[in-house]
């Protein structure tokens, strides 16, 4: 049994919270901050009602880093969730070695004012907790998580060498809502209007971002809800997995995006409103995204009306036996049975749940280690055990369908 520290009260964090608050086992305390302990309370309210559990709640500005050292001290955590903005990674991460306490988190490091992906300013704090002993585990939402636990769990037992890993990301859900983002508008907007990149063949592919003409997507026949247009993006989980599956080829990520969806960010791109610099508006800068995040709905508060089913999953290709083969493994989640649960939608439902299970693993002690980790570096078989036991049951399959070349 341990404590555990949330930072972070949007919609990842309402989950993280709540799946701690349904495991008594393990989470003996609780406690969530955040700069709005409005939020905080309305989430102890909400779990106190459902599980009769109390937390704690706590003010904290995540960019300070003092002021982090002195929560996670008085409180004791054996382990910190990082489910705040990915700009203040590693003032969080600064905060742990400080303070003494085991860190993970759901996304990578982004520098505000260049909307860049890649682990490198966390990979390079290795050294910093290998010295004081304690573990931080990187990108352990779903994807990047779960898809590198899939990765490492196909590796593992299905595999003798993997050669090819297509990540299928489809949100075939519907909020009611013109246009709106499933989580930080801010967040979501800078990765899906980036250029595309892949690995293949040893080496980094650019393509067009998938706003731009010569966008590359291809329609995908996804369990249980059919076929969606699916665009290859970029994503986090491609970097890490590129260094660690033995033998790989080729690593490409792909989500759904709607023509409504595609036709709304197009207009907002083209008359600038997702920049990300300061322009000027009557003497006062202002940062337009940041002003377009305010006026869209808040994606915590999107469950409600949300119908339809997210399918996630990798398809796999590699060697067995000395003979060629190929699986999907994946998850389907419900938006109406993750809000019946815990008020939460199914994008912040598949992202917490994880970051959850990771802690758990970390206080039971089935991860652990000195440094910096992705998941895929672990043990997939307790955290595969969990995802059934937890709410995102997966199936693996094999697979006859085909892809892009």
């Amino acid at each position: 049994m341990g404590k555990v520290l949330i930072i972070g009260a949007g919609g990842v964090g309402r989950v993280v919270a709540h799946k701690c608050a349904q495991n008594p086992d393990t989470f003996i305390e609780i406690m969530l901050a955040s700069m709005t302990v409005s939020k905080c309370e309305q989430i102890r309210k909400e779990i106190k009602g459902k599980t009769r559990r109390d937390i704690c709640v706590a003010h904290v500005d995540a960019d300070n880093v003092s002021e982090l050292v002195a929560l996670i001290k008085s409180f004791g955590p054996d382990v910190v969730v990082n489910v705040a903005l990915p700009y203040q990674d590693l003032h969080i991460m600064d905060a742990c070695l400080e303070a003494g306490v085991s860190y993970v988190d759901t996304a990578n490091y982004e520098p505000p004012d260049i909307a860049h992906f890649e682990y490198s300013w966390q990979w390079a704090y290795q050294e910093k907790f290998k010295n004081k002993g304690l573990m931080a585990v990187l990108g352990c939402g779903f994807d990047p998580g779960v898809s590198n636990i899939f990765s490492a769990y196909a590796q593992k037992h299905l595999f003798d060498e993997i050669n090819y890993i297509d990540i299928l990301d489809c949100n075939a859900g519907n909020h009611g809502h013109p246009f709106a983002t499933n989580f930080n508008p801010e967040i979501n907007i800078r990765e899906v209007t980036q250029v595309v990149r892949y690995w293949n063949d040893n080496k980094w592919v650019d393509s067009p971002p998938i706003l731009n003409q010569g966008s590359i997507h291809f329609t995908f026949d996804y369990p249980i809800v059919g076929n969606k247009e699916s665009y290859l993006l970029y994503h986090e989980e491609l970097e890490s997995l590129s260094k660690n599956i033995k033998g790989l080829k080729r690593i490409r990520f792909w989500m759904t995006f709607s023509e409504d969806y595609l036709t709304y960010l197009r207009v907002l791109q083209n008359i600038g409103m997702t920049r990300i610099d300061a322009v000027d508006y009557e003497g006062n800068p202002v940062i337009p995204i940041k002003f377009l995040k305010r006026l869209l709905p808040d994606p915590a508060k999107l469950g409600e009306n949300y119908t339809g089913k997210t399918v996630i999953g990798n398809v796999i290709t590699g060697i067995k036996d000395g003979r060629q083969k190929s699986i999907y493994i994946y998850n389907v989640c419900d938006h109406a049975e993750s809000y019946k649960e815990i008020g939460a939608q199914a994008i912040s439902y598949t992202t917490g749940v994880p970051a959850m299970i990771s802690a758990m693993l970390i206080i039971k002690g089935n991860w652990k280690g000195s440094g910096v980790f992705n998941a895929e570096q672990l043990d997939p078989d307790p955290f595969m055990e969990e995802l059934n036991r937890q709410g995102l049951k997966w199936q693996v399959t094999d697979f006859k369908g085909r892809l892009p070349d």
